[in-house]
Protein backbone atom coordinates (compact mmCIF):
# COMPACT_ATOMS: atom_id res chain seq x y z
CA UNK A 1 0.00 0.00 0.00
CA UNK A 2 1.22 3.58 -1.21
CA UNK A 3 1.20 6.25 1.90
CA UNK A 4 1.54 9.68 1.46
CA UNK A 5 3.82 10.17 4.39
CA UNK A 6 6.32 7.33 6.05
CA UNK A 7 5.92 9.46 9.11
CA UNK A 8 3.17 11.02 10.63
CA UNK A 9 3.80 13.34 13.88
CA UNK A 10 0.94 14.72 15.33
CA UNK A 11 2.16 17.42 18.40
CA UNK A 12 4.89 19.52 17.15
CA UNK A 13 6.04 19.64 21.09
CA UNK A 14 9.48 18.86 22.01
CA UNK A 15 8.95 14.74 21.78
CA UNK A 16 7.19 15.38 18.52
CA UNK A 17 9.90 18.21 17.10
CA UNK A 18 12.89 15.66 18.18
CA UNK A 19 11.09 12.33 16.28
CA UNK A 20 10.54 13.84 13.46
CA UNK A 21 13.89 16.01 12.23
CA UNK A 22 15.21 12.13 13.77
CA UNK A 23 13.22 10.38 11.30
CA UNK A 24 14.04 12.85 8.27
CA UNK A 25 17.60 12.43 8.92
CA UNK A 26 17.48 8.55 8.17
CA UNK A 27 15.54 9.52 5.19
CA UNK A 28 11.87 9.27 5.91
CA UNK A 29 9.66 11.52 4.78
CA UNK A 30 7.95 13.07 7.41
CA UNK A 31 5.00 15.48 8.14
CA UNK A 32 4.31 17.36 11.65
CA UNK A 33 1.13 18.36 12.55
CA UNK A 34 0.54 21.49 15.09
CA UNK A 35 -2.53 23.72 16.37
CA UNK A 36 -0.63 26.11 18.66
CA UNK A 37 2.40 27.53 18.13
CA UNK A 38 5.65 25.06 17.55
CA UNK A 39 7.71 24.43 20.02
CA UNK A 40 4.78 22.64 22.50
CA UNK A 41 4.63 23.29 26.27
CA UNK A 42 8.06 23.67 26.87
CA UNK A 43 8.87 26.43 24.91
CA UNK A 44 5.22 28.14 25.00
CA UNK A 45 3.55 28.28 28.29
CA UNK A 46 6.41 25.88 30.13
CA UNK A 47 10.16 25.53 31.02
CA UNK A 48 11.08 28.12 29.13
CA UNK A 49 9.12 31.30 29.89
CA UNK A 50 8.68 30.33 33.34
CA UNK A 51 12.47 29.49 33.83
CA UNK A 52 12.79 33.42 32.33
CA UNK A 53 10.50 34.39 35.40
CA UNK A 54 12.60 32.44 37.90
CA UNK A 55 15.72 34.81 36.66
CA UNK A 56 13.28 38.16 37.05
CA UNK A 57 12.65 36.61 40.31
CA UNK A 58 15.85 36.90 41.86
CA UNK A 59 17.08 40.25 41.28
CA UNK A 60 15.16 41.80 44.28
CA UNK A 61 17.35 39.55 46.31
CA UNK A 62 20.19 40.08 45.12
CA UNK A 63 19.59 43.44 45.22
CA UNK A 64 19.70 43.53 48.58
CA UNK A 65 22.52 41.17 48.78
CA UNK A 66 24.58 43.59 46.91
CA UNK A 67 24.75 46.07 49.90
CA UNK A 68 26.49 43.52 51.98
CA UNK A 69 29.54 43.32 49.59
CA UNK A 70 29.33 47.79 49.54
CA UNK A 71 27.63 48.39 46.64
CA UNK A 72 24.97 51.17 46.71
CA UNK A 73 21.38 50.64 44.72
CA UNK A 74 19.12 53.16 44.43
CA UNK A 75 15.97 53.00 43.72
CA UNK A 76 14.76 49.59 42.13
CA UNK A 77 11.17 49.93 39.73
CA UNK A 78 9.63 47.07 38.18
CA UNK A 79 7.61 47.02 35.10
CA UNK A 80 5.71 44.28 34.69
CA UNK A 81 4.28 44.57 31.15
CA UNK A 82 8.01 45.52 29.67
CA UNK A 83 8.76 41.69 31.27
CA UNK A 84 6.04 39.48 30.26
CA UNK A 85 6.36 41.11 26.83
CA UNK A 86 9.64 40.25 26.77
CA UNK A 87 8.79 36.85 27.74
CA UNK A 88 6.13 36.83 25.02
CA UNK A 89 8.82 38.18 22.28
CA UNK A 90 11.37 35.49 23.36
CA UNK A 91 8.92 32.72 23.11
CA UNK A 92 7.42 33.61 19.82
CA UNK A 93 11.55 34.11 18.60
CA UNK A 94 12.11 30.42 20.14
CA UNK A 95 8.99 29.33 18.00
CA UNK A 96 10.15 30.56 14.82
CA UNK A 97 13.43 28.94 15.32
CA UNK A 98 11.97 25.69 15.72
CA UNK A 99 10.07 26.58 12.38
CA UNK A 100 13.32 26.83 10.67
CA UNK A 101 14.74 23.47 12.11
CA UNK A 102 11.68 21.85 10.64
CA UNK A 103 12.22 23.46 7.20
CA UNK A 104 15.81 22.69 7.33
CA UNK A 105 15.67 19.13 8.50
CA UNK A 106 12.66 18.48 5.53
CA UNK A 107 9.67 18.07 7.69
CA UNK A 108 6.43 19.26 5.99
CA UNK A 109 4.67 21.69 8.79
CA UNK A 110 0.78 21.55 8.50
CA UNK A 111 -1.32 23.56 10.83
CA UNK A 112 -3.83 22.63 12.62
CA UNK A 113 -5.06 19.88 15.33
CA UNK A 114 -4.68 15.83 13.57
CA UNK A 115 -6.90 14.24 14.36
CA UNK A 116 -7.20 10.09 13.82
CA UNK A 117 -9.43 8.52 11.14
CA UNK A 118 -7.92 5.38 11.87
CA UNK A 119 -4.85 3.36 11.81
CA UNK A 120 -3.05 4.91 9.06
CA UNK A 121 -5.42 7.80 8.55
CA UNK A 122 -5.07 11.53 9.97
CA UNK A 123 -7.40 14.41 8.93
CA UNK A 124 -6.30 18.56 10.05
CA UNK A 125 -8.87 21.27 8.79
CA UNK A 126 -10.96 18.75 6.44
CA UNK A 127 -7.78 17.63 4.61
CA UNK A 128 -6.73 13.70 4.59
CA UNK A 129 -3.14 12.72 4.82
CA UNK A 130 -2.02 8.60 5.09
CA UNK A 131 1.03 7.69 6.99
CA UNK A 132 2.86 4.21 7.51
CA UNK A 133 3.46 5.43 11.16
CA UNK A 134 1.66 7.64 13.41
CA UNK A 135 3.34 8.87 16.35
CA UNK A 136 1.11 11.07 18.99
CA UNK A 137 2.79 13.53 20.51
CA UNK A 138 0.27 16.14 21.85
CA UNK A 139 1.38 16.60 25.35
CA UNK A 140 -1.00 17.45 28.52
CA UNK A 141 -2.88 19.96 29.87
CA UNK A 142 -3.16 21.67 33.07
CA UNK A 143 -7.27 20.62 34.74
CA UNK A 144 -9.34 22.36 37.63
CA UNK A 145 -10.75 20.92 40.13
CA UNK A 146 -14.77 20.80 40.35
CA UNK A 147 -15.16 23.85 42.56
CA UNK A 148 -17.77 26.42 42.44
CA UNK A 149 -16.79 29.37 41.21
CA UNK A 150 -13.52 28.10 39.71
CA UNK A 151 -14.07 29.43 36.40
CA UNK A 152 -12.29 32.51 37.71
CA UNK A 153 -9.44 31.07 38.37
CA UNK A 154 -6.04 30.81 35.60
CA UNK A 155 -4.21 27.76 35.34
CA UNK A 156 -0.17 27.81 34.67
CA UNK A 157 -1.12 28.74 31.01
CA UNK A 158 -2.55 32.26 31.93
CA UNK A 159 0.54 33.18 34.26
CA UNK A 160 2.40 34.35 31.15
CA UNK A 161 0.07 36.46 29.93
CA UNK A 162 -1.48 38.29 33.36
CA UNK A 163 -2.05 42.29 32.57
CA UNK A 164 -0.52 43.07 35.60
CA UNK A 165 1.24 42.03 38.57
CA UNK A 166 -0.97 40.62 41.25
CA UNK A 167 -0.85 42.12 44.56
CA UNK A 168 -2.13 39.41 46.07
CA UNK A 169 -2.28 35.49 44.18
CA UNK A 170 -3.39 32.38 46.03
CA UNK A 171 -2.22 29.22 44.61
CA UNK A 172 -4.09 26.00 44.98
CA UNK A 173 -1.48 22.91 44.63
CA UNK A 174 1.62 21.41 45.84
CA UNK A 175 3.28 20.47 42.82
CA UNK A 176 6.14 21.85 41.27
CA UNK A 177 4.52 23.90 39.11
CA UNK A 178 2.69 25.28 42.05
CA UNK A 179 5.70 25.69 44.10
CA UNK A 180 7.68 27.31 41.51
CA UNK A 181 4.97 29.95 40.78
CA UNK A 182 4.80 30.68 44.31
CA UNK A 183 8.19 31.45 44.86
CA UNK A 184 8.35 33.37 41.32
CA UNK A 185 5.79 35.74 42.50
CA UNK A 186 6.55 36.36 45.96
CA UNK A 187 10.27 37.14 44.43
CA UNK A 188 8.78 39.62 41.95
CA UNK A 189 7.00 41.49 45.51
CA UNK A 190 3.64 39.96 45.06
CA UNK A 191 1.75 38.49 48.72
CA UNK A 192 2.03 34.58 47.95
CA UNK A 193 -0.61 32.01 49.47
CA UNK A 194 -0.69 28.27 48.41
CA UNK A 195 -3.10 26.28 49.85
CA UNK A 196 -2.68 22.19 50.04
CA UNK A 197 -4.28 20.05 50.86
CA UNK A 198 -1.44 17.60 51.97
CA UNK A 199 0.91 18.40 54.80
CA UNK A 200 3.98 18.95 53.06
CA UNK A 201 4.76 20.42 49.51
CA UNK A 202 6.67 18.31 46.77
CA UNK A 203 5.35 15.22 48.10
CA UNK A 204 6.75 12.58 46.32
CA UNK A 205 10.27 13.88 46.25
CA UNK A 206 12.64 12.85 48.93
CA UNK A 207 11.89 14.19 52.60
CA UNK A 208 15.42 16.63 53.29
CA UNK A 209 14.43 17.88 50.01
CA UNK A 210 10.43 19.14 50.59
CA UNK A 211 11.41 20.01 54.47
CA UNK A 212 14.17 22.18 53.50
CA UNK A 213 12.36 23.58 50.14
CA UNK A 214 9.07 24.67 52.46
CA UNK A 215 11.04 25.56 55.37
CA UNK A 216 13.06 27.84 52.95
CA UNK A 217 10.00 29.27 51.11
CA UNK A 218 8.26 29.65 54.75
CA UNK A 219 11.49 31.98 55.74
CA UNK A 220 10.59 33.87 52.43
CA UNK A 221 7.22 35.34 54.02
CA UNK A 222 5.12 32.53 51.57
CA UNK A 223 1.89 31.78 53.44
CA UNK A 224 1.30 28.07 52.96
CA UNK A 225 -2.41 26.54 54.39
CA UNK A 226 -1.76 22.69 54.83
CA UNK A 227 -4.45 20.25 54.74
CA UNK A 228 -6.74 22.77 53.17
CA UNK A 229 -8.67 22.64 50.10
CA UNK A 230 -10.52 25.39 48.43
CA UNK A 231 -14.54 24.90 49.05
CA UNK A 232 -15.68 28.11 46.66
CA UNK A 233 -14.95 31.05 44.65
CA UNK A 234 -16.62 34.24 44.42
CA UNK A 235 -15.80 36.90 42.46
CA UNK A 236 -16.34 40.59 44.53
CA UNK A 237 -15.59 44.39 43.33
CA UNK A 238 -12.38 43.77 45.76
CA UNK A 239 -11.17 40.65 44.26
CA UNK A 240 -11.77 37.40 44.61
CA UNK A 241 -13.34 35.81 47.39
CA UNK A 242 -11.68 32.12 48.37
CA UNK A 243 -13.51 30.23 50.70
CA UNK A 244 -11.36 27.33 52.42
CA UNK A 245 -12.13 23.76 54.42
CA UNK A 246 -12.34 24.09 57.98
CA UNK A 247 -14.09 27.20 58.36
CA UNK A 248 -10.81 29.56 58.31
CA UNK A 249 -11.17 33.38 57.48
CA UNK A 250 -11.70 33.23 53.61
CA UNK A 251 -8.90 34.87 51.70
CA UNK A 252 -9.11 37.98 49.10
CA UNK A 253 -6.72 37.82 46.35
CA UNK A 254 -6.64 39.30 42.70
CA UNK A 255 -5.48 35.99 41.26
CA UNK A 256 -6.05 32.78 42.14
CA UNK A 257 -3.41 29.72 39.74
CA UNK A 258 -5.10 26.48 40.22
CA UNK A 259 -1.92 24.00 39.62
CA UNK A 260 -3.75 20.88 40.67
CA UNK A 261 -2.48 18.64 37.82
CA UNK A 262 -2.42 17.79 34.28
CA UNK A 263 -4.15 15.60 31.99
CA UNK A 264 -2.87 13.91 28.80
CA UNK A 265 -4.40 16.20 26.17
CA UNK A 266 -6.26 13.33 23.82
CA UNK A 267 -9.85 14.94 23.59
CA UNK A 268 -11.09 14.65 19.84
CA UNK A 269 -7.88 13.08 18.92
CA UNK A 270 -9.66 10.23 17.70
CA UNK A 271 -8.14 7.45 19.53
CA UNK A 272 -10.74 4.70 19.40
CA UNK A 273 -11.56 5.11 15.68
CA UNK A 274 -8.02 4.55 15.27
CA UNK A 275 -8.31 1.31 17.95
CA UNK A 276 -5.51 2.93 20.27
CA UNK A 277 -5.81 1.69 23.94
CA UNK A 278 -5.68 4.40 26.92
CA UNK A 279 -5.19 4.12 30.60
CA UNK A 280 -7.33 4.66 33.50
CA UNK A 281 -8.33 7.12 34.94
CA UNK A 282 -6.25 9.65 33.18
CA UNK A 283 -6.86 8.57 29.73
CA UNK A 284 -2.87 8.41 28.79
CA UNK A 285 -2.10 6.26 25.96
CA UNK A 286 -0.90 2.80 26.87
CA UNK A 287 1.96 2.08 25.16
CA UNK A 288 5.38 -0.46 25.60
CA UNK A 289 9.23 -0.04 25.67
CA UNK A 290 9.01 1.07 22.66
CA UNK A 291 6.69 3.58 22.97
CA UNK A 292 4.28 1.57 20.48
CA UNK A 293 0.22 1.42 20.93
CA UNK A 294 -1.67 -0.75 20.57
CA UNK A 295 -1.31 -0.49 17.72
CA UNK A 296 1.70 -1.78 16.05
CA UNK A 297 2.36 1.30 13.55
CA UNK A 298 1.02 4.06 15.67
CA UNK A 299 3.28 5.32 18.47
CA UNK A 300 3.37 7.57 21.60
CA UNK A 301 5.60 9.52 23.16
CA UNK A 302 5.95 12.42 25.99
CA UNK A 303 3.10 13.67 28.75
CA UNK A 304 0.32 12.05 27.00
CA UNK A 305 2.05 8.77 28.11
CA UNK A 306 1.50 9.94 31.36
CA UNK A 307 5.26 8.00 32.21
CA UNK A 308 7.84 10.32 33.13
CA UNK A 309 6.14 14.12 32.16
CA UNK A 310 9.32 16.26 31.47
CA UNK A 311 10.82 17.46 28.81
CA UNK A 312 14.26 16.13 28.32
CA UNK A 313 12.20 12.21 28.38
CA UNK A 314 9.86 13.53 25.90
CA UNK A 315 13.15 14.26 23.71
CA UNK A 316 14.86 11.30 24.33
CA UNK A 317 11.88 8.74 23.57
CA UNK A 318 11.29 10.66 19.99
CA UNK A 319 14.47 10.05 19.38
CA UNK A 320 14.72 6.68 20.76
CA UNK A 321 11.46 5.98 18.46
CA UNK A 322 13.16 7.42 15.21
CA UNK A 323 16.43 5.45 15.83
CA UNK A 324 14.15 2.13 15.69
CA UNK A 325 11.89 2.72 13.51
CA UNK A 326 13.75 4.64 11.12
CA UNK A 327 17.23 4.03 11.87
CA UNK A 328 18.44 0.41 12.02
CA UNK A 329 19.10 0.88 15.50
CA UNK A 330 16.60 -0.68 17.75
CA UNK A 331 16.72 0.55 21.47
CA UNK A 332 14.85 1.51 24.80
CA UNK A 333 14.77 4.90 26.09
CA UNK A 334 16.20 4.29 30.10
CA UNK A 335 13.42 5.91 32.52
CA UNK A 336 16.02 5.26 35.48
CA UNK A 337 18.17 7.55 37.51
CA UNK A 338 16.80 10.54 35.45
CA UNK A 339 17.65 13.90 37.40
CA UNK A 340 15.15 16.50 37.43
CA UNK A 341 14.92 20.15 39.24
CA UNK A 342 12.16 22.36 41.24
CA UNK A 343 12.88 25.93 40.29
CA UNK A 344 12.18 26.90 43.47
CA UNK A 345 13.63 29.47 46.07
CA UNK A 346 15.51 27.75 46.91
CA UNK A 347 16.02 25.34 44.47
CA UNK A 348 15.83 21.80 44.82
CA UNK A 349 17.74 18.99 42.24
CA UNK A 350 17.40 15.12 42.37
CA UNK A 351 18.33 12.25 40.93
CA UNK A 352 18.15 8.67 42.06
CA UNK A 353 16.16 6.60 44.31
CA UNK A 354 14.72 9.02 47.39
CA UNK A 355 15.75 8.06 51.02
CA UNK A 356 12.06 6.45 51.44
CA UNK A 357 12.55 4.27 47.88
CA UNK A 358 16.08 2.75 48.79
CA UNK A 359 15.14 2.04 52.06
CA UNK A 360 12.15 0.47 50.69
CA UNK A 361 14.01 -1.67 48.27
CA UNK A 362 17.15 -2.19 49.79
CA UNK A 363 16.51 -2.41 53.85
CA UNK A 364 19.36 -1.68 56.30
CA UNK A 365 21.96 -1.64 53.55
CA UNK A 366 21.26 2.24 53.40
CA UNK A 367 23.71 4.72 54.89
CA UNK A 368 22.89 8.36 54.24
CA UNK A 369 25.26 10.76 54.26
CA UNK A 370 24.28 15.14 54.71
CA UNK A 371 24.89 18.07 55.00
CA UNK A 372 23.34 21.66 55.70
CA UNK A 373 25.73 24.93 55.48
CA UNK A 374 25.40 28.55 54.94
CA UNK A 375 27.08 29.16 51.49
CA UNK A 376 29.83 31.69 51.75
CA UNK A 377 28.28 34.25 49.32
CA UNK A 378 25.52 34.90 52.44
CA UNK A 379 27.97 35.65 54.85
CA UNK A 380 29.13 39.25 53.63
CA UNK A 381 25.20 39.51 52.88
CA UNK A 382 24.03 38.84 56.56
CA UNK A 383 21.25 36.18 55.14
CA UNK A 384 20.93 32.60 56.50
CA UNK A 385 20.20 30.69 53.25
CA UNK A 386 21.26 27.36 54.07
CA UNK A 387 22.21 24.57 50.92
CA UNK A 388 21.17 20.83 51.76
CA UNK A 389 23.15 17.97 50.11
CA UNK A 390 22.70 14.28 50.45
CA UNK A 391 24.00 11.52 49.74
CA UNK A 392 22.45 7.65 49.68
CA UNK A 393 24.71 4.64 49.51
CA UNK A 394 24.28 0.79 49.31
CA UNK A 395 26.98 -0.30 51.51
CA UNK A 396 26.74 -3.55 49.97
CA UNK A 397 27.79 -2.52 46.74
CA UNK A 398 29.26 1.31 47.82
CA UNK A 399 26.90 2.28 45.03
CA UNK A 400 25.19 6.05 45.26
CA UNK A 401 21.93 5.15 44.63
CA UNK A 402 20.85 8.72 44.43
CA UNK A 403 21.56 12.22 44.83
CA UNK A 404 19.53 15.11 46.10
CA UNK A 405 19.87 19.18 47.11
CA UNK A 406 18.61 22.41 48.04
CA UNK A 407 19.95 25.34 47.36
CA UNK A 408 21.89 27.89 44.96
CA UNK A 409 22.47 26.22 41.36
CA UNK A 410 21.15 22.63 42.53
CA UNK A 411 19.91 22.03 38.80
CA UNK A 412 23.31 23.12 37.63
CA UNK A 413 24.81 21.06 39.96
CA UNK A 414 23.00 17.94 39.89
CA UNK A 415 23.36 17.30 36.48
CA UNK A 416 27.11 17.08 36.67
CA UNK A 417 26.25 14.78 39.90
CA UNK A 418 23.58 12.98 37.47
CA UNK A 419 26.40 11.57 35.46
CA UNK A 420 28.50 10.04 37.84
CA UNK A 421 25.23 8.44 38.88
CA UNK A 422 24.21 6.90 36.02
CA UNK A 423 27.27 5.37 35.42
CA UNK A 424 27.19 3.40 38.87
CA UNK A 425 29.56 5.36 40.91
CA UNK A 426 30.35 4.52 44.61
CA UNK A 427 30.98 6.32 47.31
CA UNK A 428 34.53 5.61 47.27
CA UNK A 429 34.79 7.45 43.60
CA UNK A 430 33.18 10.09 45.29
CA UNK A 431 35.53 10.69 47.55
CA UNK A 432 38.47 10.30 45.34
CA UNK A 433 37.35 13.10 43.40
CA UNK A 434 39.27 16.36 44.63
CA UNK A 435 36.81 19.08 45.44
CA UNK A 436 37.21 22.37 43.54
CA UNK A 437 37.49 25.07 46.37
CA UNK A 438 35.83 27.23 47.25
CA UNK A 439 32.75 26.08 45.98
CA UNK A 440 29.22 24.69 47.39
CA UNK A 441 29.37 21.58 44.82
CA UNK A 442 32.68 20.42 46.51
CA UNK A 443 30.69 19.24 49.86
CA UNK A 444 29.24 16.05 47.00
CA UNK A 445 32.91 14.65 47.30
CA UNK A 446 34.08 15.42 51.35
CA UNK A 447 30.92 14.41 52.86
CA UNK A 448 32.18 11.77 55.51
Amino acid sequence: MSFDYDLFVIGAGSGGLAASKRAASYGAKVAIAENDLVGGTCVIRGCVPKKLMVYGSHFPAQFQEAAGYGWTVGDVKFDWEHFITSIDKEVNRLSKLHISFLEKAGVELISGRGTLLDNHTIEVNGKQYTSDKILIAVGGRPIKPETPGIEHAITSDGMFHLQSKPKHIAIIGSGYIGTEFACIMKGLGSQVTQIIRKDHILKGFDEDIYTTVEQGMIEHGINICKNTVVTAVEKLPEGLKISLSGDPEPIIADTLLVATGRIPNVDSLGLDKAGVEVTSPLNAIKVNEYSQTSQANIFAVGDVTDRMNLTPVAIGEGRAFADSEFGNNVRKFSHEDIATAVFSQPEAATVGLTEAAAREKYGDSIKVFRTNFRPMYYTLAGKQEKTMMKLIVDTNTDKILGAHMVGDSAAEIIQGVAIAVKMGATKADFDATVGIHPSAAEEFVTMR
